[in-house]
């Protein structure tokens, strides 16, 4: 630590680097450290105080009575059914077609890949008049599988994507070992390509969950009925009901994304590694 705060004294350029990645991070975690302390303040301290200044009597049960005020049980049970079914299924789907697409020789091949890919360019949110007259066709809404299904539509293109890119990097030889010697297609990704694939996997896991947790737009055009509705939903009508409650609010905020976060840091050793080998392979 001394050796490198030494190196970092005597390189300007590398000082300039620290002081620029130093204030960035000062930046990215201004608005986490106003909303927790605002968590922990009374509406009077919130309206009192400064934006930043840490609660003089923090009130941990801002989140206790924004849970139970908010009815953040049933949302938050809601939001791990839709994600514990969509994320794992989404990632066999995508890793199965990227390894079909990039090992299993077919003259379509290509153009299926393009296919596949062009759905990354689709916006969803120009899709949602369209998506909503499609599964109300089908009865499916105010049903997870009216919701789970469009998010898997839009989440596995750019899965494929990337995991072709992996697939693609790996050693032919070792496939084709696997086949010489009798093993399926189906054996050989399971036994070869799937554990050096663990890391993108554990990197697209933090995204795809990240992405289905926080989605908002589309649970909010399908799902029609409340007590269906996930914690982003929740979230819009405590906020509607208590604006003027800030402590509670910024609580309600936290109770929402705390687990997106959790599980970033579980993951987080993989995150890097993973998109750069997805990204530079093949």
């Amino acid at each position: 630590m001394t050796a490198m705060l030494s190196q970092i004294r005597r390189d300007p350029v590398l000082l300039t680097l620290w002081l620029a990645l130093v204030a960035l991070a000062a930046v990215w975690l201004a608005p986490f450290v106003f909303i927790t302390f605002t968590s922990l303040k009374s509406t009077a301290e919130v309206m009192g105080s400064g934006a930043f200044a840490p609660p003089a009597e923090p009130r941990p049960a801002n989140y206790v009575e924004a849970w139970s005020r908010g009815g953040f049980d049933r949302a938050f049970l809601n939001s791990v059914q839709v994600t514990v079914i969509k994320v794992p299924r989404g990632l066999a789907i995508a890793a199965l077609a990227a390894y079909a697409l990039a090992r299993m020789h077919s003259r379509w091949n290509k153009a299926v890949l393009l296919f596949v890919v062009f759905g990354t360019m689709i916006p969803f949110q120009v899709m949602l008049a369209p998506l909503f007259t499609l599964v109300n066709g089908m009865g499916l809404v105010d049903t997870y599988i009216g919701l789970i299904l469009p998010y898997l539509a839009f989440g596995v293109p750019y899965q494929v994507f990337i995991l072709h890119s992996f697939f693609r990097g790996v050693p032919r030889e070792l496939s084709e070992a696997a086949l010489i010697d009798g093993a399926s297609h189906f054996t050989t990704f399971r036994r070869i390509f799937l554990p050096i694939t663990l890391p993108v996997l554990a990197a697209l896991l933090i995204l795809d969950f990240v992405a289905t947790w926080n989605e908002f737009a589309m649970a909010l055009v399908i799902l029609q009925d409340k007590d269906m509705w996930t914690l982003p939903l929740g979230l819009m009508s405590f906020q509607g009901q208590f604006s003027n409650d800030y402590g509670q609010l910024n609580a309600a905020i936290i109770i929402t994304v705390l687990p997106a976060v959790l599980v970033y840091l579980i993951f987080q050793r993989y995150f890097v590694s993973g998109l750069t080998s997805g990204a530079v392979k093949g």
